[in-house]
């Protein structure tokens, strides 16, 4: 099977990767990310950015979204520095979106957003509540997000479980409570004018999901950490019918890879207006490219 008909150029853009080097797979994923390599069957081995994008050139994606990560207080790993994924953009700003991440624990944490948008030009940020361990809802993060939204740059939360600390003993004391989509409700009920895009099918919430992204206008959703083959029967349903426009494609690199993750999405019954839609053209709007 190939790739949708509707890569016939590289135009895709993929709203979900990370590093592949030891920034984030070794130093900030630590002992967690190693038991979720193991319990799925992964390896964690890093790469290059330049055969990373090759990778990518090859599937026909044409940008992706390029992650932070700081989960330091609740984790103790260190973070991947919001400058180095500032430099990394720059190497390579014909390919990657840099989105920041500040750890919603540490006391400087609106201070480092506003220099990630102002001083780093970063265009967003990512927030991963399971691994930060944080309630999104808890007053104590508004003047966050009332910041981030005035610096007027989407912001991308986790949704669902995580497979870090997979199978270890109490889960290296990561909660997924916080992965519950109805958490960042209540943030975007409050900031109306803050663009949300919740990465992944939400496991085991996806219904709270569709519900949120169908009646809040600022929410959207990506399919990244699932094969397609994967993914909720109501999740694709929605995708394809009510909320064709406000579902991105995403894959979770270098978790998942953008190549078989495209071939078994131009297996499913997607029409091409939809491919379009979910491959690049919401999030060429949502991004603002």
């Amino acid at each position: 099977m190939g790739l949708p008909d509707v890569l016939d150029e590289p135009r895709a853009i993929d709203t979900h990767a990370h590093q592949p080097t030891s920034e984030f797979l070794h130093d900030a994923g630590g002992e967690m990310m190693q038991d979720a390599a193991d319990r799925f069957g992964a390896d964690l081995e890093t790469d290059t950015y330049d055969n990373m994008i090759a990778e990518y050139r090859e599937a026909g994606v044409d940008r992706a979204v390029l992650l932070g990560w700081d989960a330091e207080t609740n984790t103790g790993n260190p973070p991947v520095p919001n400058d180095y994924v500032a430099e990394v953009r720059d190497e390579y700003d014909d390919f990657f979106v840099g989105f920041g991440s500040v750890d919603p624990l540490k006391d400087d944490c609106v201070e480092e957003a506003i220099r990630c948008v102002e001083d780093l030009d970063l265009s967003g940020f990512k927030f991963q509540q399971i691994a930060q361990g944080f309630d999104p809802s808890d007053p104590e993060h508004e003047e966050l997000w009332a910041t981030i939204e005035d610096l007027g740059v989407p912001v991308v939360f986790h949704g669902g479980n995580s497979t870090l600390g997979a199978c270890s003993p109490g889960g290296r004391g990561l909660k997924i409570k916080y992965g519950n989509p109805m958490l960042i409700d209540d943030v975007a009920a409050d900031h109306p004018d803050l663009q949300i895009l919740i990465a992944h099918p939400a496991y085991p919430w996806e219904k709270e999901q569709l519900a949120i992204c169908q009646q809040k206008g600022n929410v959207y959703m990506d399919l990244s950490g699932w094969m397609p083959r994967y993914i909720d029967d109501q999740v694709l349903h929605y995708a394809k019918s009510l909320l064709s426009d406000k579902v991105m494609f995403g894959t979770d690199y270098p978790m998942l890879e953008p190549e078989p993750w495209l071939e078994q999405f131009a297996e499913l019954d997607f029409d091409e207006e939809t491919q379009r839609k979910i491959l690049w053209e919401n999030a060429t709007e949502f991004l603002d490219l």
